[in-house]
């Protein structure tokens, strides 16, 4: 049975980081897709794609129409699509903002999970694994477009999970805290070796895919780790 990966959104600071440490493991082939060309090594194993907007179903479409289904593969798919905006209050918040929340962090998930869902049922079976975000669980002041918007995602994972077992699809979420991007270091004081780190959410991904037929519905919390010395 041939495993292949699809990874949406890997030419991001965190989906840089998951493809590095999916990459390494025992797919037989990786499909990433980006909105920007991505350098890579193993060309063999590894396919890029540039995507157009994904807030259009047809881009999405198109996007999986690249790829072959087969009673004789399961699929692995990780989503790193979606954006932040922050820092205002409710009633200061445009609602182009909340727009903008919505399209990235749910409608391009919801678009995703539709197509995908397709493939998996022209093939063996399949998981899904979106990233979310710790606000959308412990809600925050001051990010409520961006937090509503991934705790939509959070319903999303959880319905396709039950939805799924009829297609032999699970799914499943991350919600990080803080991840250790070049761009949260700009606002964050203090030791960046307690944020999680891109390559350590790849790997336990593909722990999450190397059980995939039961490990299902969940959203994984990942706070600031503490040191053992």
């Amino acid at each position: 049975m041939d495993k292949e990966l699809i990874i949406f959104g890997a030419g991001g600071m965190v989906g840089q980081g998951i493809s590095k440490s999916l990459a390494q493991k025992d797919f037989d082939k990786i499909i990433l897709f980006d909105s920007k060309p991505i350098a890579i090594s193993d060309k063999n194993k590894i396919q890029c794609f540039l995507n157009k907007d994904l807030t259009s179903e047809k881009n999405v479409k198109d996007a999986f129409n690249k790829i072959k289904p087969s009673k004789n593969k399961t699929f692995f798919l990780v989503s790193t699509i979606g954006g932040y905006s922050g820092g205002k209050f409710i009633w200061d918040t445009d609602i182009t903002e909340w727009d903008k929340m919505f399209n990235l962090n749910l409608k391009i998930s919801f678009i995703i999970a539709k197509h995908f869902s397709e493939l998996v049922k022209q093939s063996a079976g399949g998981s899904i694994i979106y990233i979310s975000a710790f606000t959308a669980l412990y809600p925050e002041i001051r990010k409520a477009s961006y937090g509503a918007s991934k705790a939509a995602l959070v319903h999303l994972v959880k319905t396709l999970a039950l939805e799924g077992v009829d297609i032999n699809l699970t799914a499943n979420g991350i919600a990080p805290f803080i991840i250790d991007t070049p761009a949260n270091r700009q606002w964050i004081k203090g030791n960046y070796n307690n944020l999680i780190k891109p390559e350590e959410i790849g790997e336990l991904i593909y722990g999450i895919f190397c059980n995939f037929n039961f490990v299902t519905g969940n959203i994984i919390q990942l706070s600031n780790r503490f040191q053992i010395e």
